[in-house]
């Protein structure tokens, strides 16, 4: 008896299939193989009826994520609650990830990061540069209530 759906074996055979020929496919078919055979994996059924088979056998969050090569925050975020709790958390992680970015392109100067980049030096090296005076920065504060550190090493 099989305990993997149908289509998750079908991306097994797939995989196994393009193994087994003499001559090896191309690297990216390779590649699309092997990944869509990871995501049927972990998107089977049997990926979460596990995690339940074994919490409830006893074994703890630490004991899941080390058998699945996660951290146990991200076994919880994954697998804790109801199909309907995961399929909602599941969802939310989607919408946060889809957004664009909210900091706007428009700003003047450089970020810390950029002005770190340009100047070949660390985050931490530019804000001591700001402290003690030998590079210019302000906070810009847009009207919505959030502010920016740019600097200006050329100025």
């Amino acid at each position: 008896m099989s305990f993997l759906a149908e289509s998750t074996r079908a991306a097994l055979r797939r995989v196994v299939a393009a193994d087994g020929v003499d001559e090896v496919p191309d690297a990216l078919e390779r590649l699309d193989g092997i990944r869509s055979l990871i995501s049927a994996l972990e998107n089977d059924p049997a990926t979460l009826a596990s995690v339940r088979d074994a919490l409830e056998a006893g074994a703890s969050w630490e004991q899941v994520a080390r058998a699945a090569s996660i951290k146990p925050a991200a076994a919880k975020w994954r697998w804790q609650g109801s199909d309907d709790e995961i399929a909602a958390r599941h969802q939310a992680g989607r919408k946060r990830s889809s957004r664009p970015s909210s900091v706007p392109t428009d700003l003047p100067g450089l970020s810390v990061a950029e002005a770190a980049t340009k100047l070949g030096v660390s985050a931490q090296a530019i804000y001591l540069r700001v402290t003690r005076g030998t590079l210019r920065a302000e906070t810009v504060t847009l009207p919505d209530g959030r502010s920016y550190k740019r600097v200006f090493p050329d100025g």
